[in-house]
């Protein structure tokens, strides 16, 4: 790989490409998963609820792309591997695997509880890594394909509120960071997305201002954009991560003087 070329290989065109949207039932994955019809892609459609996944999918005829209904429990092994044998089935390659699927809470250390932490994490942690592991060895034996990973900017450094969901987040780009080294030189793609504040049933629960606050059809373009710039790292709404990629490389008296006096808490 040269020096200053995309760090990812290229895509198919939407219009020819399979993809598996997990977390499709609302918010981003939602959101993604209808841009991406609406542009030509065949989109297999995943999480719990069927129905959900089939307002998604919208009217067939009103579709460019095509979309494949396949439920699943994201942190169950055994249902992931199955519904990725018949997502693989259908479509007989996968072109992107897109893992948007998370949950959110909001924890103050003295509100910390042992089962709260382990359930967000089983979500927001092993369920990702668990369908990274069902999905690598059908890419790899493809020889092609790509795995985009849904972050935060949370996960960059530690902020109020977010004691067990930022901890979940900087393990999630850690692992994306780790995978990328690991499959890019066997010609698959690793894409980190890091979504700000996206407005969603789950941000809908929070309490305090979000600055720079975009809808999830937003967030959708900024993601497809940067899959086909072929980045890395897919970070957005820019005025924010920028702030924040900013803050990062503070030491760590300016940066908590920082948070403190942004955030009042």
């Amino acid at each position: 790989m040269r020096l200053f070329e995309p760090l990812n290989p290229p895509l198919p065109a939407w219009q020819d490409a399979r993809v598996w949207v997990i977390g499709a039932s609302y918010g981003i994955g939602a959101a993604v998963a209808r841009a991406l019809l609406a542009r030509g892609a065949h989109v297999a459609l995943s999480a719990r609820s069927a129905d959900k996944l089939r307002d998604v999918a919208g009217d067939p005829a009103a579709a460019r792309g095509a979309a494949l209904i396949e439920p699943l429990d994201f942190t169950d092994a055994a249902s992931v591997a199955a519904a990725w044998h018949r997502v693989q089935a259908a479509f007989r390659r996968v072109d992107l695997v897109l893992i948007v699927a998370g949950t959110h809470k909001e924890v103050r250390a003295w509100e910390l509880t042992d089962a709260e932490s382990r359930a967000l994490m089983e979500v927001n942690l092993h369920g990702p890594i668990g369908s990274v592991a069902a999905v690598v060895p059908g890419l790899l034996a493809q020889g092609r394909g790509a795995i985009g990973i849904v972050s935060s900017l949370a996960g960059y450094r530690g902020l109020p509120k977010a004691l067990v969901y930022g901890a979940s987040k900087a393990a999630l780009i850690n692992f994306a960071e780790t995978l990328y080294l690991d499959l890019r030189p066997r010609n698959l793609g690793v894409y980190l997305i890091n979504p700000g504040f996206v407005k969603t049933p789950l941000t809908d629960r929070n309490e305090f201002r979000m600055p720079h606050l975009i809808s999830a059809e937003d967030a959708a373009d900024e993601i497809i954009r940067g899959l086909e710039r072929r980045e890395f790292e897919i970070h957005f709404p820019k005025a924010f991560s920028r702030q924040l990629r900013f803050l990062r490389h503070l030491p760590y008296r300016l940066y908590f003087a920082a948070v403190r006096r942004a955030t009042r808490l």
